[in-house]
């Protein structure tokens, strides 16, 4: 299996959209998932409410697999939606695990999507479980599920208010019931949440490209630990949580989040170019052309080439017609599967002094593959940036990230990375640089705004799951098996 994905990147869990008050809901539903689909390949489901009927579709692969039929959208019938893209790391990529998941409780149906990761799933599902709860699938938004369902409180709103004070880790997820549209935040706002408009319809979203799409108007990003409730009544804001720490994922401005959308008010292009400049100034050498590692390394390049005077080109091509899986009957050819994805634009690199700008080095098989195509081309020299500090832990709040002694920054120093995946030389931004690029000056004690704890070790909330007894298992694309 060849995954569409770069099996050497890290990647976001998921991504979520939720609509209220329009008369096809589900189908800008469908829409705004196509936004999200970067967010998550592996699976795809909407779940829509009319009166107090749900309806549901939820399948394996892409959303276009699994919505572009127009006779699939028909049955999800009603003026409200949500939907939720998926790439797995807690939990199986297993048709079960597919959400939004769907629910018959006392007070009426819920549905529930998730983006994110809770770091003490693991200890509430023994204890659920201990208690007589059955789990249908191995996700930990099930969790979440079950305490809503065991909560005492009479209104749906206060059953999910209950329900999250009791789990730890990132979460920004929307909920569906008979009569509204939640979205919820965690207090520390790991992952990004966004609030929309379309005429009269409210929106919730991972990000600003899935209002894009539809033509909606961006109101306001969800604040860390609110909730929003959409209904006949409009909007109402919530903060039933206890206040944190701001530590928003800074990765989603390296890699995750499309360059197009704008989070917590802040242009991921403008910040990815920003990044590129910050290394230039911190690691240019004398050089003949920059060139990107597509696609996710084109703003970055573009930054540096800018602010280093060296011309920008582009010297690496992309397929983007690679499917979401290949035969590879031979380990020849399988070996040639990073051509599948990149060739070597040899008109661009003979005979000259290369800048590769790429937005993270995780395990450092793609690297090595990049580098040997680009000598092959010819290049005189090869000097690597990326634009990210070194990744040297594992992510527990979301994203997919092998374990700690498969990441190469974690095992090897600089000049062992350099040799070992064959540039002249490599150099990462610092960690103060990448924060002077989102705006937010050095790091230091008092300016700690962002989750950064795959460079720093810095964690905001307790491993729970990882810190005591049974580890919670990091289901992972990297790895051989799952």
């Amino acid at each position: 299996m060849f995954p569409a994905s770069d099996p050497d990147k890290m990647h976001e869990e998921c991504g979520v959209f939720g609509i209220f008050g329009h008369a096809s809901a589900a189908a800008h539903v469908a829409l705004g998932l196509h936004a999200l689909q970067h967010r998550g390949q592996e699976a795809a489901g909407i779940v829509s409410c009319e009166g107090e009927r749900f309806y549901t579709h939820r399948g394996l692969g892409e959303v276009g697999e699994n919505f572009a039929d127009q006779s699939v959208i028909g049955t999800l019938l009603g003026h409200m939606a949500i939907g939720h893209v998926r790439y797995s790391t807690a939990g199986g990529a297993l048709l079960r695990n597919v959400q939004p998941f769907f629910a018959e409780f006392e007070f009426g149906g819920l549905s529930i999507g998730h983006n994110g990761n809770l770091t003490n799933a693991n200890l509430l599902r023994r204890e659920l479980v201990k208690q007589g709860c059955l789990f249908q699938s191995t996700s930990d938004t099930e969790v979440v599920v079950h305490l809503i369902a065991r909560s005492q409180f009479s209104t749906v709103e206060d059953r999910m208010v209950d329900a999250l004070k009791q789990v730890e880790g990132a979460y920004s997820l929307v909920a569906l019931t008979e009569d509204s549209v939640i979205g919820v935040r965690d207090p520390h706002g790991f992952r990004p949440l966004v609030l929309g408009r379309l005429d009269q319809a409210w929106i919730l979203a991972s990000e600003t490209c899935a209002l894009d799409i539809i033509g909606a108007e961006y109101v306001r990003d969800v604040e860390a630990g609110e909730m929003v409730i959409l209904s006949e009544q409009g909007i109402k804001s919530l903060r039933p949580f206890n206040k944190a720490p701001k530590r928003f994922c800074i990765f989603e401005y390296i890699y995750f989040a499309r360059p197009d959308s704008v989070i917590e008010g802040i242009s991921v292009y403008d910040t990815r170019k920003r990044i590129g400049a910050e290394l230039a100034r911190e690691s240019h050498v004398p050089a003949d052309v920059v060139i990107p590692v597509p696609d996710s390394g084109v703003p970055a390049a573009l930054g540096y080439a800018q602010e280093s005077g060296v011309p920008f080109d582009l010297g690496i091509i992309r397929n983007h017609y690679v499917g979401r899986t290949f035969i590879e009957p031979t380990d020849g050819i399988r070996n040639l599967g990073v051509k599948m994805k990149h060739n070597a634009n040899r008109a661009r690199i003979e005979g000259k002094r290369v800048i590769l700008v790429d937005d993270s080095i995780v395990r450092g098989t793609t690297s090595i593959k990049i580098v040997n195509m680009v000598r092959a081309a010819g290049a005189k020299e090869v000097h690597m940036r990326i634009s990210s500090p070194p990744t040297v832990n594992s992510c527990f709040f979301g994203i997919d990230t092998p374990e700690r002694a498969k990441l190469m920054a974690a095992r090897m120093s600089l000049e062992e990375m350099a040799r070992h995946i064959g540039v002249d030389s490599l150099a990462f931004i610092s960690i103060d640089g990448l924060y002077r690029a989102v705006g937010a000056g050095p790091r230091d004690g008092e300016n700690r705004l962002f989750c950064d704890a795959c460079f720093t070790s810095d964690y905001p909330v307790p491993l729970t799951d990882q810190n005591g007894g049974e580890a919670a298992r990091q289901y992972t694309l990297l790895s051989e098996t799952r």
